[in-house]
């Protein structure tokens, strides 16, 4: 197989330097990626340095064209995105499909936001003095953009970095997941079909650990990472005098209320928590239900997480895949291991065959379990009982992480209880914490991360203020 090129600069480039993607379900190559090298990540840098003269002179209208129609050429061939996520990655197809669809919402949402990025007028005149003053402020990008993307969402994370950058006027090298580079590289060839001047798409597949000159270089005005807290803070630790956006993941916590729709909680959770074996930032790993329901509840979850199909990812009905890796699966095995050894009980699942971990719910876990404190990635569920809301409240709040949490009651006085003493960057109510449109803010606080995406809230994050102060003599 023909090795896929890297992109600088607008151009298509062999590097010489090759490394196979591999499929996790089958362990087999499919297909193969040129490596970006320290002068092609320089070259990279400098040629969005250079195309941001022009980008950054580009008319709402322009730029909103521009992804408008990498909306619609994705929606067209969105597929083709769908086998090739679920080749490089192990996600299910329906789950792929799902993430393109996602993908074509996000970009249009980029499109829309170009040509509504707006300033306001400010009076000066409030206090005894300026006289006929007044001023306008207004958002202005940034400049070249360094963004870093996982293999869980190889498409649609991408599209948030990509989308709200060019939205705003802004230009990117981007350094995909290793194990998905394709899907990205893909992607950006209809940003180069666009009509965007050369330079402001940049794709360097490289290792995480060749990517130092992006993060520490003075052109690179700011570094959206989405990723493991490990590598996010030590970025951070790198660039403190650069903007740097954290998405670092968490370990999702739900509570479900006595007055809960249980046939809705349970599909919702299940799904939230088992799904593309669970590798999301905001998947299900922590269960408090009222000690009420917590019985039915329970036996309820764990017939229907032994009910979901689980395998071939190519497979329409499969709802659990492979993990990323056999080592990833490996290390979550140990974990419940661990668990077990300590007096936590599995109550079904905890197998593993490759890389494919069964959908494990565990109960008796203790907080300090690695499977309750730290983040999972897995389809590996542990389940615990309250009896006052306040006590489900703090335990979620005990974790280290604060991405999103679900809460499902009808209750409104909990509602907003949850909502102001939640330690996390977003409450959703009768739904799983995996929920998510993408125009929505998104982000968390604690270990997960810094900043907020969604399109319009990354376009903020972007783009600086400037004042234009006036004196009308």
């Amino acid at each position: 197989m023909e090795a896929m090129k890297i992109l600088v600069n607008g151009e298509w480039r062999q590097t010489g330097i090759t490394r196979q993607v591999f499929n996790p379900f089958e362990n087999k190559a499919v297909g193969e990626v040129n490596q970006a090298t320290s002068r092609d990540i320089d070259d990279a840098i400098r040629s969005a340095e250079a195309a941001f003269h022009l980008t950054r002179k580009l008319s709402p209208y322009e730029r909103g064209a521009a992804l408008d129609s990498v909306s619609h050429s994705l929606a067209e061939k969105k597929d083709e995105f769908a086998r090739l996520i679920t080749a490089e990655t192990g996600k299910p197809i329906s789950f792929s499909r799902a993430e393109a669809e996602r993908a074509v919402f996000t970009i249009a949402t980029s499109a829309e936001e170009a040509r509504r990025i707006e300033g306001h007028v400010l009076p000066l005149d409030v206090v005894p003095g300026p006289g006929n003053r007044s001023a306008i402020v207004r958002r202005f990008p940034l400049g070249v953009i360094g963004a870093i993307t996982p293999f869980n969402y190889p498409l649609n994370l991408v599209a948030h970095k990509l989308g709200p950058a060019i939205a705003s006027g802004n230009t990117v090298v981007l350094k995909p997941s290793s194990n998905a580079p394709q899907t990205a590289l893909r992607f950006a060839e209809l940003f180069v079909q666009s009509g965007l001047p050369a330079g402001s798409i940049n794709v360097v597949p490289c290792m995480g650990s060749e990517i130092e000159q992006l993060i520490t270089d003075k052109r690179v005005k700011l570094i959206s990472f989405t990723g493991s807290p490990v590598v996010g803070w030590d970025i951070k630790a790198r660039a403190p005098k650069k903007k740097v956006l954290l998405e670092l993941g968490g370990n999702a916590g739900v509570v479900v209320c006595a007055d809960a729709n249980l046939d809705h909680a349970l599909k919702s959770i299940v799904q939230g928590a088992f799904g593309n074996a669970g590798q999301s930032c905001i998947s299900v790993q922590r269960v408090y239900v009222h000690e009420s329901i917590a019985e039915d509840f329970t036996n309820q979850l764990v017939n229907r997480a032994k009910s979901l199909d689980i395998g071939d990812p190519t497979n329409p009905s499969t709802i659990v895949g492979p993990m990323i890796d056999e080592q990833a699966a490996r290390k979550v095995e140990s974990w419940i291991r661990e668990a077990t050894e300590g007096g936590a009980r599995v109550l079904c699942g905890g197998g593993r065959t490759g890389a494919l971990l069964e959908p494990t719910v565990l109960v008796d876990v203790a907080p300090e379990m690695k499977v309750s404190c730290q983040e999972a990635f897995a389809p590996v569920l542990t389940v615990d009982r309250f009896s006052e809301f306040s006590d489900a409240v703090e335990r979620v709040n005990s974790s280290s992480y604060g991405l999103q949490a679900g809460i499902f009651t009808n209750s409104a006085s909990d509602i907003f209880y949850a909502y102001n003493e939640l330690e996390v960057g977003g409450v959703v109510i009768n739904d799983a914490s995996s929920f998510r449109v993408d125009h929505m803010p998104y982000g968390g606080v604690k270990e997960s991360g810094i900043g907020r995406e969604g399109v319009r809230y990354a376009i903020e994050e972007m783009t600086e203020m400037k004042l234009l102060a006036l004196n009308f003599l």
